[in-house]
């Protein structure tokens, strides 16, 4: 893990911890907390898993960019050897 990627893990979870203690802290009633936490850990939820599928299908692009450039380059060999 880069040290970019560390920083920026480090202030996601600073983000997420402070964000936390504000509305357990905050003035409202009890229920009210309780709905903002849910509604902030499926929003949060729903973001990784976003960020999930985004890493797949990069990650997928990659793949068949490399096999691509694989399957092209075995060709060349066949037939500089052929």
């Amino acid at each position: 893990m880069t040290n970019t990627n560390k920083l920026l893990a480090a202030v996601a979870a600073g983000v997420a911890i402070g964000s936390i203690l504000g509305v357990l802290f905050a003035p409202d009633s009890g229920e009210h907390t309780r709905k903002k936490i849910a509604d902030g850990t499926k929003k949060l939820s729903d973001d990784l898993l976003d960020k999930i599928n985004e890493g797949k299908d990069r990650l997928s692009s990659v793949r068949n960019n490399m096999r691509n450039r694989v399957d092209s380059l075995k060709e060349k060999v066949e037939e500089y050897t052929s």
